[in-house]
Formats: structure tokens, sequence, C-alpha cells
């Protein structure tokens, strides 16, 4: 018989899609904030600019103007613009003034 956890059951309200070739698991992807271009490639062999053609055509005009606007203001989507994002926060966070 299995240990009963206490700690809740969280549930998704978009899960991971399982295959990881699927339109479906790039578009889940794409709209994750944590998952970069280039592990959107690792996995799917799809590049950026594929990606932005495949939510082009599934994604109704608002819902894609509303993914673009988030990719281009979040650093997080490209991995060099996210480096040096955190190292000019980085350099800020240790200067002192005297």
């Amino acid at each position: 018989m299995a240990k009963k956890s206490n700690r809740p059951i969280t549930k998704s309200a978009n899960p991971e899609p399982k295959d990881k070739s699927s339109n479906d698991w790039i578009i889940w992807a794409a709209w994750a904030d944590r998952i970069t271009f280039e592990d959107i490639k690792k996995n799917s062999n799809k590049t950026e600019s594929e990606v932005i053609k495949i939510m082009r055509s599934t994604l109704k005009p608002g819902s894609f103007k509303l993914w673009r606007q988030r990719v281009r203001e979040k650093s997080i989507k490209n991995r060099k613009k996210f480096e040096y994002s955190r190292k000019i926060l980085k350099d800020k966070s240790y200067k002192k003034e005297f």
C-alpha cells in the first residue's frame, strides 16, 4: 500500500503535452515564460522563426499579438538577452556609492 502524502496535489490548468514534437507542445512551451527558444529548438528542432509561424497560423490574431508583445517584453525567452539582463542587474546591485 502506498503511503499517503500530506502535500496537496496541484492540478495545472494547462498541463504539458506528452509529445514534444507536436504543435501542441510547441504552443505550450512558447507561452511558458521559463522555456527559452533554445530549449524549444533542443526538444522539437523548431527555430524561433518556425515557432512564430506556428503560433501565427494556430492562434487567433489577438492572441498572437498578445503573445508577440509578451515575448518582446520578456527577456527570458532568449537566453542571451536573459543572461545580459541578469549581468546588468547583478552589476547594479553590487555597486556601492560612497
